[in-house]
């Protein structure tokens, strides 16, 4: 069942895996998705973002924030229009984004330090 919006955010490595990782099961459940890819590695998410519109995802489906996490990342975890947030990153980081979304009971998903 959809949950509505979902705020994906992403780090830096593999950047397009772990982009779809999120994206796609978001999608495929219905929901739209607003991707903050890491400041580093933004243009194969807004790659990503111009196939989508080509093979016809309808305007505001699928959207590519680019920016850094204290003001692109935090604006889109805090935002009241996002009902459900999907983080990778930095155990310090998660700990910020649980915070935020505890603030407005947004569902949350954490991948959260360690090494693959």
């Amino acid at each position: 069942e959809p949950v509505g919006v979902v705020g994906c955010i992403t780090p830096w490595n593999f950047p397009l895996s772990l982009a779809t990782w999120k994206v796609a099961p978001a999608l495929a459940c219905g929901n739209a998705v607003i991707l903050k890819p890491a400041e580093q590695t933004p243009l194969s998410s807004l790659r990503l973002a111009e196939l989508a519109a080509d093979v016809g995802f309808p305007s505001g489906v699928f959207n590519v924030v680019p920016g850094f996490g204290d003001t692109a990342g935090a604006a889109l975890v805090a935002h009241p229009g996002v009902d459900a947030v999907a983080f990778t990153g930095s155990t310090d980081v998660g700990k910020m984004v649980m915070r935020s979304c505890a603030d407005t009971l947004k569902k949350v998903s954490l991948e959260l330090g360690g090494k693959s």
